[in-house]
């Protein structure tokens, strides 16, 4: 079996028993006694060494599991600059450490030797102390191949079906599964997932998800994807792409799926691809089409929309919108259409104008109108995502001046009424009688993940996880293929002002409330990083903080997709022991895969003592922290205090029940005894939550 498809399964606490692996197992000498035996030596070192207890299908284990879940967690991470950090790198004065640093730039970047470790040359190497933590167990199941490919088939489903992008490591999944096991395609919800599915596979079946009009999304797909660019009015296509591309024009024209009102939108640029594509036309549509393209008339429906606006015409507006472009269009304008109402019929006009059955969209509305960092009217931060990286723009105070969007308070109370009501009226009783662990209020939904990393442990964004009193975090990033990877800490405050934690100004700041592990430049073959973050001790130092961001970034430039990149954290306890790095007390380590030098990867709430998912790539060549405002992580960091995984599921449910053997379906992490046919749900189903918000 692929590795992708048993990372993806290992992303849900499963192991798979190969095929092989168990035919190999059963030949081996005295199989039955020999099997017994091999079986309990996995079930010992996962649990001794990972702390890994199989709850089901334990006598299926098999000996390379033992590997893979290592590989998962991560076992073979190159040590770190101070090698007895924390404890050395407290004990040296701070000029040490600079002098440390310099002499180890010299040696790097002066003498180009970055292919052997560089450690310090003042630290003194003491003897670590054996490990003692106690730390909580990872139950995990293990299903033989067959089972785990019907696993895979409901999940591609499932994603398929979902109406927003999937993110790197989801795509990979279903582009692989899809011709691998000749999967049967019903639905595909989003236009990004066909548009990279047609061009990955070249399966002209994929044109029947898709109109005319999401060409020019296919062309820049392949533009800035392939060629890496960002200027479709300047195409450069090679002579293969542009046949494809022609080849998909032809086949939506033969099966009459030319939407010519939204190809309008687009004039110029479908004017300069025909162009450099030199498309000719086959039929008595396509000659049409290209005339009205290249001639004066514009028949977009956003045409007939601003020019009933521009007349004060706010229904006429919202029914052109409606018609032309669907419900959804007009939630994704409410700002614009409120502001122009003149009164609270017609804003009422516009809200009762507006019910979609996109459930997503109107999460992210909800999102947008109840989140207590998100501005409307003050200078706003614009956040979308585009080829799964986030890209950001903070307005400035001469277009908050020029904006024409404005509404008011009460307008916006008056939207986030309605969405949730709306919200209600599409989940009322869904799902029957549902148990939800009251830990589900601090899990966030996967509304939003396309730019987002995958990988073992990785939660949806905004998730938060409790640190206890006596724990600390110690987050952690090591690499291979690249010189060198920097990890960063971000403070922000209340009103999203910065302070930074990083190799440019840790030489003062280490303490035992936030401790570095050194910059270490020299990681070719391998290289690491660590930051420990005690929190009480961090909020006595620093109280104007409130939150805390850690990044990752290349600093030699190379995108993470171009190297190898792994990150995580581990809880550990204030009082130490055992290696710096010890796998029993990772929670989470992630493959940092995106096509982008820059990522944030977590945070903490100080206040509440809680960790946070953030986990997104940001576009860009950015090779240095802190040179980009974060204060759009805010709403990240209140997104369940606006819905969760337990208010979600609670509009869903005909009942809700206190007993997990009553329910029809059980939202919760914990291992729990469900009645036959009742189906569990996990905050780390990304693929089944999803489906309950397509449905």
């Amino acid at each position: 079996m692929k590795t992708i498809y048993k990372d993806y399964l290992f992303t849900k606490k499963i192991l798979v028993a190969e095929k092989a692996a168990l035919e190999e197992k059963a030949a081996t000498g005295n199989a039955a006694a020999i099997a017994e035996e091999d079986n309990s030596a996995v079930l010992c070192l996962l649990y001794s060494g990972l702390n890994m207890v199989i709850v089901k299908g334990g006598e299926l284990a098999t000996p390379d599991m033992v590997e893979y879940a290592f590989s998962q967690i991560g076992k073979k991470v190159p040590e770190a600059f101070y090698r007895g950090f924390p404890k050395s790198v407290l004990a040296l004065p701070d000029y040490a450490r600079y002098l440390d640093q310099v002499v180890h730039y010299a040696q790097t970047y002066g003498m180009g030797r970055f292919d052997d470790p560089g450690h310090s040359v003042f630290e003194e190497i003491g003897d670590r102390g054996e490990f003692i933590e106690e730390v909580p167990v990872r139950q995990f199941t293990i299903v033989p191949e067959d089972e785990a490919v019907e696993m895979l088939r409901e999940a591609v489903g499932n994603l398929l079906r979902s109406s927003r992008p999937l993110n790197s490591f989801q795509f990979g999944l279903i582009e692989n599964f899809i011709p691998e096991y000749g999967f049967k395609i019903e639905k595909i919800g989003s236009k990004n997932t066909a548009i990279k599915l047609l061009y990955a596979l070249r399966d002209m079946s994929f044109t029947d998800f898709l109109m005319l009009s999401d060409v020019i999304k296919l062309v820049d797909e392949i533009n800035g994807g392939v060629y890496g660019s960002e200027r479709l009015n300047q195409l450069n296509l090679k002579n293969a792409d542009r046949k494809f591309i022609t080849a998909v024009i032809d086949t939506l024209f033969e099966k009459g799926k030319c939407d010519v009102r939204a190809c309008s939108e687009k004039k110029a640029v479908w004017c300069g691809l025909l162009h450099h594509i030199h498309y000719k036309p086959k039929c008595d549509e396509a000659v049409n089409f290209v005339n009205l393209i290249r001639g004066d008339r514009n028949v977009s429906v956003y045409s007939g929309f601003e020019k009933a606006l521009g007349q004060g015409d706010v229904r006429n507006a919202v029914l052109t919108l409606k018609e032309g472009k669907g419900g959804a269009s007009v939630l994704r304008n409410l700002d614009y259409l409120a502001s122009r109402c003149k009164n609270g019929e017609e804003l009422d006009f516009v809200m009762n104008a507006c019910p979609s059955d996109n459930l997503i969209v109107l999460l992210q509305l909800l999102q947008r109108y109840r989140n207590p960092y998100s501005t409307v009217n003050g200078p706003r931060v614009f956040r979308y995502v585009h080829r799964n990286t986030v890209r950001v723009h903070s307005e400035t105070p001469e277009e908050t001046v020029r904006r024409k969007s404005h509404i008011t308070e009460g307008q916006k109370a008056g939207l986030s009424e309605h969405i949730e009501n709306n919200i209600r009226r599409l989940l009322k009783g869904l799902l029957g009688k549902v148990y939800i662990d009251p830990e589900m209020r601090r899990a966030a939904l996967p509304i939003q993940e396309s730019a987002s990393n995958g990988g073992a442990g990785v939660l949806a964004k905004g998730t938060r996880i409790p640190i206890a009193e006596a724990k600390k975090i110690r987050a952690f990033t090591y690499w291979e293929k690249v010189n060198d990877i920097d990890l960063s800490v971000i403070g922000l405050t209340e009103d999203g002002a910065q302070r930074e934690f990083s190799w440019r100004t840790m030489a003062g700041e280490n303490s035992d409330a936030i401790t570095y592990s050194g910059d270490q430049t020299s990681g070719f073959k391998g290289g690491s990083e660590f930051f420990d973050v005690d929190v009480a001790l961090f909020k006595a130092k620093y109280p104007e903080v409130r939150y805390l961001v850690f990044c990752d970034n290349v600093y030699s430039g190379t995108p993470f997709s171009g190297c190898v990149c792994r990150a995580g954290y581990m809880l550990r306890d204030t009082a130490d022991s055992g290696e710096i790095f010890e796998p029993k007390t990772v929670q989470s380590s992630f493959t940092v895969t995106c096509d982008s030098t820059f990522a944030y990867l977590f945070g903490i709430d100080l206040q509440k003592r809680e960790f946070v998912w953030l986990n997104e790539a940001q576009n860009g060549v950015v090779t240095v922290a802190g040179t980009r405002h974060l204060n759009f992580l805010l709403t990240t960091f209140a997104a369940t205090d606006v819905i969760n995984m337990y208010t979600f599921f609670e509009m869903a449910a005909t009942e809700v029940v206190s007993d997990p053997k009553e329910a029809d379906v059980a939202v919760t992490d914990r291992q729990v005894e469900l009645k036959d046919g009742a189906a569990q749900i996990r905050s780390c189903d990304f693929d089944k939550i999803l489906a309950v918000m397509n449905r």
